[in-house]
């Protein structure tokens, strides 16, 4: 079992103090063009120096890429100096800060993209209200995306950043590649299940090439995933299970596994016996190390998961109590604020986004 003051080295040479990690979560706080803005540095600030790493919201690396208005951006060398801000202000006690990289793919619409269509690997539209029917990406796009994640990897690394965490999660481009639903290609970057994981070898890849040639020291890259999509057809845990052995013995220095409840059992009938978590981890073994978010909110809660996984990462319950962390690890957690009727937006540091997001998982918290 893993100790969550333990520290933990990546293969890459960075340590983290200890196990936990505040998890990537939206905060609709930067520019309208993705520019970095002060009181996004305050909320990140508020939040940091306890906890080993913090992972950022999602900076898309493509103009058309966008997924929200008040998304950080990363496609372009004129966000460097406010990402550099931003990695500081993570960046005291020892806490360290992972940029979480991606394209929205689908999951986007005209509106944010300024009229511009969204694109996909096929046009399929997503399976939710109001959805646009994407356009389907040319080959060559699909190559300009995959330069602009390594783009974005040499941005985060000149910005100051401990490390990139490439988001292949929550149906966004990356995923949309590898499901079955949103791919229904038909030439080399879709069909089988190998071609439909070809785009993400190809991305994983040559992120982690950009940093071994960059000869930048302890500098990490991390993939998120999510194991399962409700979707007909749809992603299935067989097929998350082929996604994550290719992956760990990929150059990657953790995988993360994206949940709204760690103890979450699989839809599928073969995979009722045990959590999905464990199912990913026999398969991922000790090979790379394992992250996992879900519902984290008490001690008891982060040691049942490092049981299992090597490191913990919490949402929620940061956003309330931005001291959860130091509390958890002085073993007093009497003190952690649960209710957000405790504070203020403005002590807490919230934009409208967060509190939307805390406003649709726990209504009966706020006042």
């Amino acid at each position: 079992m893993n100790h969550l003051d333990e520290k933990l080295t990546f293969k890459r040479g960075l340590t983290l103090k200890n196990r936990i990690v505040i998890a990537p979560m939206t905060t609709k706080m930067s520019f309208f063009d993705g520019v970095v803005t002060n009181d996004e540095i305050d909320y990140y600030a508020l939040r940091s120096g306890e906890a080993g790493a913090f992972i950022t919201a999602a900076a898309n690396v493509h103009e058309g890429g966008k997924g929200w208005d008040g998304e950080l951006g990363v496609y372009d060398d004129r966000f460097i100096p406010g990402l550099s801000k931003l990695a500081a202000a993570i960046k005291k006690n020892g806490t360290k800060a992972i940029l979480q990289i991606f394209h929205g793919g689908r999951m986007t619409d005209s509106k944010v993209l300024q009229g511009v269509q969204p694109v996909a690997p096929s046009a399929i539209p997503a399976e939710r209200p109001n959805a646009e029917t994407p356009r389907a990406l040319e080959e060559a796009e699909i190559y300009d995306i995959l330069e602009g994640f390594k783009k974005a990897t040499e941005r985060a690394i000149k910005a100051g950043f401990d490390g990139v965490e490439i988001h292949g999660a929550n149906t966004y481009l990356i995923q949309q590649f590898f499901s079955p639903h949103s791919n229904r290609r038909t030439d080399d970057w879709g069909g089988s299940l190998e071609k439909r994981f070809k785009f993400i070898n190809e991305l994983v890849d040559g992120v982690t090439s950009v940093v071994d040639r960059s000869g930048v020291k302890d500098f990490i890259v991390g993939y998120r995933f999510s194991p399962e999509e409700y979707e007909e057809p749809g992603i299935r845990l067989s097929d998350t299970l082929y996604l994550v052995d290719r992956l760990a013995d990929k150059p990657l220095d953790y995988l993360h596994m994206s949940s709204n409840d760690y103890k979450k059992v699989s839809v599928s009938e073969e995979f009722k016996e045990k959590t999905i978590l464990t199912y990913i981890k026999e398969r991922v073994g000790d090979r790379v190390p394992l992250i996992v978010a879900g519902d984290i909110r008490t001690r008891k809660d982060v040691e049942t998961v490092l049981e299992t996984t090597d490191l913990v990462a919490v949402g929620r319950a940061i956003l309330i109590d931005p001291h959860w962390t130091q509390k958890i690890l002085d073993d007093k957690e009497s003190l952690i604020r649960t209710e957000l009727f405790h504070y203020d937006r403005e002590e807490l540091r919230i934009s409208n986004g967060v509190w939307g997001f805390l406003q649709m998982m726990m209504p009966e918290r706020l006042k």
